[in-house]
């Protein structure tokens, strides 16, 4: 019985860490902050390249695209978005063996849409997006108060994960294991979270009713999940479904892309 236990805490745990792992590689590879990876081929050579969607507000954002082709020109087409700004265009410039990209820096939660386009020796000219990239400027943030609230993200989405399967399992902890999971999203998302947006964007919070930052909408939501499971899953026979359902609100949630519909500068109503 003991064994039977044993090995199924470690197919648990195991399905945890996978679920979790997963989920944060999924945001990653398809939030609006992940650069567009692509490549292209002119004159014989193939061009790999990426595009920056998300950048710091203290420099310039800086990319290389390498071409061994000198004769291989390109031009770069931007504008800041919410203004009443005309489209630029700008030359790249050549350094060594690669052209360089050169966004101007904006102040935090400013934002630019920008198109990159190569030109081969024979004048072809290549757009590098079918649409304008849009890439967001933000603001430093501490990195002692950055790393606490990943940290907590994190753990606060492992733990979310195995209280759900704890309760699916029909085992005994999953109250527990839901007071620390609300504890850690708590701290990281409601409290940790507001704070690095506002180092990052100027602004503590911009979901509902205030805006309609993703970001902040869904950690409301997934906290007041666990809230909900907490108050129901008292009872653990009766309440057990609700660590279920609380555990998926999370996973689907966490699914959103983070930063979608996030802080912006409105230009036409600022001095920059």
């Amino acid at each position: 019985m003991a064994n039977a236990r044993k090995k199924q805490t470690t197919i648990v745990w195991i399905l945890t860490v996978v679920i979790t792992v997963s989920s944060v590689i999924y945001q990653r590879l398809t939030g609006p902050t992940y650069p567009v990876r692509s490549s292209v081929e002119i004159d014989d050579e193939i061009i790999k390249y990426k595009l920056l969607r998300s950048h710091y507000s203290s420099s310039d954002a800086i990319n290389r695209i390498e071409t061994r082709n000198d004769l291989i020109t390109g031009e770069l087409r931007w504008r800041r978005l919410k203004s009443y700004d005309d489209w630029r265009v700008d030359s790249l410039m050549r350094e060594g063996s690669g052209l360089q990209v050169m966004i101007p820096k904006q102040p935090p939660a400013g934002k630019i849409a920008y198109q990159v386009i190569l030109i081969g020796k024979d004048g072809q000219r290549y757009e590098l997006s079918e649409e304008p990239v849009v890439i967001r400027f933000k603001g430093d943030v501490p990195i002692l108060i950055l790393i606490p609230h990943v940290f907590m993200m994190f753990i606060s989405m492992l733990l979310g994960t195995r209280t759900g399967l704890e309760a699916l399992y029909k085992r005994e902890r999953a109250y527990r294991l839901a007071l620390w999971t609300s504890a850690l999203f708590f701290a990281g998302g409601i409290i940790l979270g507001p704070i690095v947006q506002k180092f990052a964007f100027g602004a503590l919070w911009t979901g509902w009713p205030l805006g309609s930052d993703l970001t902040d909408n869904k950690t409301a939501v997934a906290m007041l999940g666990w809230l909900v499971a907490l108050w129901r899953g008292r009872d653990l026979k009766k309440g057990r479904k609700w660590f279920v359902i609380a555990a998926v609100l999370q996973l689907l949630v966490y699914l959103i892309p983070h930063s979608m519909f996030g802080s912006e500068l409105d230009y036409t109503q600022s001095d920059y």
